[in-house]
């Protein structure tokens, strides 16, 4: 009776809708995908908690998914809330911006700079709910599309728009595209999908508030001056400092770095001299990781290097410090620059250095579709330490330097580099203010000329992170009590917003196999951004690629499905658990040891093929339901869940989610009605 029902309405709409079922489906679903980046893109660049909280407009995002899926057939209006929830959604966050908040005990934040806007508890809630509603509309469009074509093709069609979506969103941040251009598409696409009858609603709920949207992002790209790089939201002013003149760079509301000349920086601040005077012998080779603007470059090259290397994950910042620098080092013949991550230059390169140093390496926010890794979280694991020491000349050193706040996160640092180096480095503690620091280890200890000796990491300081667990800003192996009671909160909620739009609960009972494979699929892509990370770079090209990737082996899968005889579902089963065992035996260290072109393959199938496994599992079970739009619905809850279950990652490292999926995925098969095991 239920699917009757969403038939009907399905064909109503269609009737009423002036393009036809398939190419309205690409258009919704790319849609759906662009604007769910666009709005974690844009919302954690002017409200700081979300750039440490990434995946919470995720986990909204897939909860509004769902939930559209399970509204078809229960209404038969237009979804004009979308357009109207976004618009008020711009308003609030211009309104009230966050612009730092990073000092709470126990989590990823790192600085101690003072709140401006309103608290994480006010402002978090609003963001999530809004999240879900507004992806909720173009949702529910995809979700009407559904009973009018084959499951299959309808699925088919699903990700051809989705990886459009990627596509798009990929190519704008590619040309640096202001959020008044996403502001464009998105009033375009609502006033190309939503029936536009009857012409007054039509006009007040989608018109007006997609033009709102569009007024406010540009009036935020005219005033703001910002620069938007691939990352963040880049902002900057001179001012004047003790008669200098110096460029303050602020991203994402957060004060960043400076360009000073090299002078009046070793001036002002010991530390940024050190290194060069704790190596044994003047550097004449010198690679430095987190270049920025290009004030350390500079200090190089006034300390007598011959060349540098300079790598920078950021393009804007590298181009703010080519043009403003006051010393202009990015012109120096002898300099190099790189535009990509540190630990993948490492392991790349056949470069030796007399200095290899991490200038401040502090990239403030999370990878996108990783609740818990940093753009910088595998510069600092002691593989990556050792990756370094592989990289200096007989008689070079390693340096680090940063104003690391706590006393504990100094000596892990430090027993981090014993433990790579084979000897304790030089420690020098400039200020016990902000613990500014600076961490130095020679190749051999009489590559090192050390100041007073290093006293050893004190009691009760951490392990050293490894590339598993590379959360180095996490003292303890918990999730902090923080996001344990957001993540209830956001389960609770999400339960009563799934009985309030999609009934009882009874409706999704049959597809419980279907919710599990979501959250084993969401595990699974996870660790297959993080290891994609760790192997070519924690860079927004190889994230765009991978999650591309994904979609594409989803594509595959339902290829695969639609035009052969593929095995049994038991089988298929076999092949995905058989997968998983494959990805937990590989080990990183020898991946990273192929050259990169057997690396790729290599990489791509211990990731896929569990993924592509998983997915011929969903496609079979998803061709044989009652209930298209319902089971889909259950399957995308599914992955919010496995949103919230990321952060076990915190305790059981990247390589633990594996177990954790194939526990799930062995619930899954459990769950199979008999007839689909038949």
């Amino acid at each position: 009776m239920t699917t009757q029902v969403q038939a009907a309405a399905s064909s109503d709409s269609t009737r009423d809708h002036w393009m036809a079922v398939r190419p309205r489906l690409i258009l919704a679903s790319a849609f759906m995908l662009f604007l769910e980046l666009a709005l974690i893109r844009w919302t954690g660049s002017n409200i700081v908690h979300l750039s440490y909280f990434t995946n919470f407009v995720l986990l909204g995002s897939f909860l509004g998914i769902g939930l559209g899926f399970l509204r078809v057939g229960r209404s038969r209006r237009q979804p004009y809330y979308s357009p109207v929830v976004l618009a008020v959604l711009v308003l609030v966050v211009l309104m009230f911006p966050v612009t730092v908040n990073r000092e709470t005990e126990g989590v990823l934040y790192w600085t101690s700079l003072a709140t401006t806007g309103p608290p994480a508890w006010v402002i978090l809630p609003v963001i999530f709910a809004a999240a879900a509603l507004v992806l909720m509309g173009p949702a529910e469009l995809v979700g009407r599309c559904f009973p009018e074509l084959p499951r299959l093709e309808a699925y088919r069609y699903d990700l051809i728009g989705s990886l459009s979506g990627i596509a798009l969103f990929t190519a704008l941040s590619f040309l640096s595209a202001p959020p008044v251009v996403w502001g464009v598409l998105a009033a375009v696409a609502y006033g190309l999908l939503l029936v536009p009858r009857p012409r007054v609603p039509y006009v007040l709920l989608v018109v007006v508030p997609s033009l709102l949207v569009v007024g406010l992002l540009l009036v935020e790209t005219l005033t703001a001056g910002a620069l938007w790089s691939p990352y963040y939201k880049v902002t900057y002013n001179e001012l004047d400092r003790v008669g200098v003149k110096v460029m303050n760079i602020q991203v994402n509301g957060i004060p960043h770095q400076e360009a000073v000349p090299a002078a009046a920086r070793l001036q002002w601040e010991a530390q940024y001299g050190l290194p060069y005077e704790r190596a044994a012998a003047p550097p004449k080779d010198v690679l430095i990781v987190g270049a920025g603007s290009g004030t350390d470059v500079a200090i190089a090259l006034s300390k007598g290097a011959q060349r540098v290397d300079a790598v920078e994950i950021d393009p804007k910042l590298r181009e703010l410090g080519g043009t403003y620098h006051p010393d202009h080092p990015y012109s120096d013949p002898r300099v190099t620059t790189s535009i990509t991550d540190g630990r993948a230059y490492l392991e790349q390169t056949d470069r030796k250095y007399d200095l290899i140093l991490f200038a401040l390496p502090d990239s403030l926010t999370l990878v996108s579709g990783a609740s818990s890794l940093r753009l910088e979280s595998y510069l600092f694991t002691e593989e990556a330490m050792r990756a370094a020491r592989e990289h200096l000349k007989p008689g070079g050193a390693f340096s680090m330097y940063n104003y690391y706040r706590e006393s504990w996160l100094v000596d892990r640092l430090a027993s981090t580099m014993q433990n790579a180096f084979g000897h304790k480095p030089c420690v020098d503690v400039v200020s016990q203010a902000g613990q500014q620091a600076v961490i130095t280890a020679g190749l051999t200890p009489d590559a090192q000329r050390c100041g007073p000796e290093w006293a050893g990491a004190a009691a009760g300081t951490p392990a050293a992170t490894g590339d598993d667990r590379p959360f180095l800003y996490l003292k303890d192996s918990t999730i902090p009590s923080l996001y344990i009671i957001t993540l209830g909160l956001i389960l609770i909620v999400s339960l009563l917003a799934v009985r309030v739009v999609a009934g009882p609960f009874a409706r999704m009972r049959p597809y419980a196999d279907l919710f599990l494979l979501g959250v084993g699929f969401l595990l699974l892509e996870t660790k297959s951004v993080t290891g994609f990370a760790l192997l070519f770079g924690t860079t927004w090209v190889v994230n765009a690629i991978v999650f591309a990737g994904v979609l594409v082996a989803v594509l595959a899968a339902v290829e695969v499905t639609r035009r052969f005889r593929t095995p049994p579902l038991p089988v298929m089963y076999g092949v995905l658990f058989a997968g998983l065992v494959l990805a937990w035996l590989v080990p990183n260290t020898w991946l990273l040891g192929l050259p990169v072109p057997v690396r790729v393959v290599a990489a791509v199938t211990v990731a896929f093929l569990p993924i592509f496994a998983a997915n011929v599992v969903f496609a079979k079970r998803f061709s044989e339901s009652a209930d298209a739009t319902t089971s889909f619905g259950a399957n995308l809850l599914g992955a919010m869940v496995g949103g919230c279950l990321e952060y076990l990652a915190l305790v059981v490292g990247y390589k633990g989610l594996l177990i954790v999926a194939a526990v799930l995925y062995l619930g899954a098969f459990a769950l199979l009605p008999r007839r689909a095991v038949a």
